[in-house]
């Protein structure tokens, strides 16, 4: 089992599951979204593959999980959570924070406040669904640090190609908001999620380790 630890926050005890490399050349923080915790397949196969790759990854359960609700509160509320839990961690190599969905939203609002090298956006929500004229664009955006955009194809809180072209983003064929791919899809789960580590670790080798003035 990796090392575990509880956190304090304004809203009660996060905890952090974390894995560390042997000689991390980053350090990748990662959140769930509003209505999933750490145990989502992208979020699992980031943590157990990554160290490998001298990537630690650290992730961060938040309370309201931890206390067993379902619903999670405000951005204001989720913002100050996630900055209480970056305050307590200690950095020994470049820094990327993120997360899943709103998760991912959080990360682009406090990234440059945490001292962040790069933010990864798995699944970002882009507009609510059905409603794109409330674009969260200037939230991804608004991160000034290198960005990497992780969205399933058909994901309805925003496609690919509703990104515009400067975003770097990675495309799981045929995903949906979760990154799963339907039984009748030309490639599997496991190609899924292998679309998401390989894509991750390619932006983080280019935009953060080779990038140093990032």
């Amino acid at each position: 089992m990796p090392p575990e630890r509880l956190v304090p926050t304004p809203q009660g005890d996060a905890r952090l599951v974390v894995r560390r490399a042997k000689r991390p050349i980053a350090t990748l923080v990662l959140t769930h979204g509003a209505g999933g915790g750490i145990d989502a397949p992208d979020l699992l196969r980031l943590a157990r593959t990554l160290p490998q790759q001298e990537v630690s990854v650290t992730l961060v359960e938040m309370p309201w999980r931890v206390q067993g609700k379902k619903v999670a509160p405000r951005p204001e509320v989720i913002d100050e959570t996630y900055l209480a839990v970056m305050n307590s961690m200690r950095m020994r190599s470049a820094l990327i924070i993120g997360g899943r969905s709103a998760g991912a939203r959080s990360a682009c609002r406090i990234a440059r406040s945490v001292g962040a090298k790069g933010v990864l956006a798995l699944s970002f929500p882009l507009h609510p669904p059905g409603k794109p004229e409330r674009s969260r664009l200037p939230e991804l955006l608004g991160a000034r640090v290198p960005s990497l955009v992780v969205q399933g194809e058909h994901d309805p809180f925003g496609t690919p190609e509703e990104f515009p072209d400067h975003v770097d983003l990675a495309v799981v064929p045929s995903g949906d908001h979760s990154l799963r791919v339907p039984k009748a899809a030309q490639i599997g789960q496991e190609d899924a999620l292998a679309v998401v580590l390989e894509a991750t670790l390619e932006w983080i080798v280019r935009e953060i380790v080779g990038n140093p003035t990032a």
